[in-house]
């Protein structure tokens, strides 16, 4: 009887951690690019058109060889592909091939009662947990249950986060004082 729950229990435990990877992976491709992201653009048989390492503008543009500013943000790479895809047809390639590939995601930021808060380098598969340990790890004074996290587009809308719980780029995550 006792092995049977064992085996439940570890059953339940990895479909758990299967399920929110799964999660993570869908989220990170449904992302939606903004400022402070960094891409590159390589058109195939035109290396004279190809970006590498470009930063997002402020205003949410990047500059491509012939088409000049392009206005990206907001949208996921697919969409990116497409759109400069379809500007490239319009007089400049017959058959244009690219691919857009994020080289570096904007960063998250964490406040409050951890060690050294600040903007931190996303990193995919990260939590609220692995976020804390980048920033130090709490300090004496932390609540290890009021947790807070922002997402940048949601900006209203305060979640109480889990150690568990992933963190998504422009995220801003905030540890409470605790009061005993």
């Amino acid at each position: 009887m006792k092995t049977h729950t064992l085996v439940a229990f570890l059953l339940v435990l990895i479909i758990n951690l299967v399920n929110s990877t799964l999660s993570t992976a869908q989220e990170i491709n449904a992302y939606r690019l903004g400022t402070e992201d960094q891409i590159s653009v390589t058109v195939f048989n035109e290396p004279d058109l190809n970006l590498v390492e470009v930063r997002i503008s402020a205003s949410g543009t990047i500059s491509m060889p012939l088409l000049g500013q392009v206005s990206i943000a907001d949208l996921t790479v697919t969409e990116v592909e497409n759109k400069l895809t379809k500007l490239l047809l319009q007089g400049y390639l017959k058959k244009p091939n690219l691919t857009v590939t994020i080289n570096e995601y904007r960063p998250f930021y964490i406040g409050g009662e951890v060690r050294e808060p600040g903007s931190y380098p996303f990193r995919q598969g990260l939590t609220v947990q692995k976020a804390i340990a980048i920033a130090g790890g709490f300090t004496e004074r932390a609540s290890k249950s009021a947790i807070s996290m922002v997402n940048e587009k949601e900006e209203r809308n305060i979640q109480q986060a889990k150690l568990v719980d992933g963190v998504m780029p422009g995220d801003v995550i905030t540890i409470s004082e605790s009061f005993f």
